[in-house]
């Protein structure tokens, strides 16, 4: 039985990915495109947009007239659009995979409360390597707690609007889950200036951007006298767009909660 699966964000760059791996998987079948009202693909064929040709269905704005309890959304939006999906879901039951990043902690409670009426899965970056490195970046920082310092630096395209990096921040946690710090207190975002030296609980994110980098993470465990790296580095988006897929799958099996990727892949 395949999975009817609903892209919101159809004319996105990673909608567009999504769009064309659900129509090649044979256990996918594409129910429906969204794009937020006035976009101008609304009305378009989703495969004509994906590049794969005509397929019959059209680039809607009204995910609440194809949210039904089998479909399965794969959402990559914005913070806003993704809750208001996310509340259509809950009511009529519909599962909704959402990799959307930059929620404010009001957004996170939300979502959180919202999540257990329905199946969801939420995660920062749905790639399968990512979310292996994210388990070795715990397992390394509870080896490595004495006499390493953990730093993170992340680089992206010029036209992402959130810093850091909803993977970065997810690799900070992972350092703080790992050896045992609370991520809040303990993480530090910029430096500049007289910053003083560093202290031995910090976890540093730096953030670089530019060009037309899909996504680069660095997890570095600095020692004295040596070095460990962990890094990943997505060449394109199909990467994530795979992952995606995979958790719409898996969460049209599931009963209702909020998942993550490591509940997809078994982590």
């Amino acid at each position: 039985m395949t999975v009817p699966i609903v892209v919101c964000g159809a004319a996105g760059r990673m909608g567009r990915a999504i769009t064309r791996l659900v129509h090649d998987n044979p256990e996918t079948r594409l129910h429906a495109a969204i794009e937020g009202a006035g976009n101008a693909a609304v009305g378009s064929d989703a495969g004509t947009l994906a590049g794969i040709g005509e397929i019959g269905i059209e680039v809607g704005d009204d995910y609440a007239a194809v949210a039904e309890p089998e479909t399965v959304a794969l959402d990559f939006t914005v913070p806003e659009a993704s809750l208001a999906h996310l509340r259509i879901a809950a009511e009529r039951g519909a599962g909704i995979a959402i990799g959307t990043t930059g929620l404010d902690p009001d957004q996170l409670a939300e979502l959180r409360r919202l999540a257990p009426q329905t199946r969801v899965v939420f995660a920062p970056n749905m790639s399968v390597g990512v979310n292996v490195l994210l388990k070795l970046v715990e397992s390394a920082a509870a080896t490595l707690n004495e006499g390493f310092d953990p730093e993170i630096v992340e680089m992206h395209h010029r036209n992402k609007v959130d810093a850091p990096s909803g993977t970065a921040l997810a690799l900070g946690r992972a350092v703080a889950s790992g050896s045992g710090r609370d991520f809040d207190e303990t993480a530090v975002l910029a430096r500049e200036g007289m910053v003083g030296a560093r202290t031995d609980q910090e976890i540093g994110i730096m953030t670089l951007r530019g060009g037309d980098v899909v996504g680069d993470h660095t997890v570095i465990f600095a020692g004295l006298g040596e070095r460990i790296e962990l890094t990943h580095r997505a060449s394109n988006r199909d990467c994530l767009a795979r992952g995606a897929v995979r958790a719409g799958i898996w969460l049209g099996k599931r009963d209702r909660g909020l998942y993550s990727m490591a509940d997809v892949l078994g982590l």
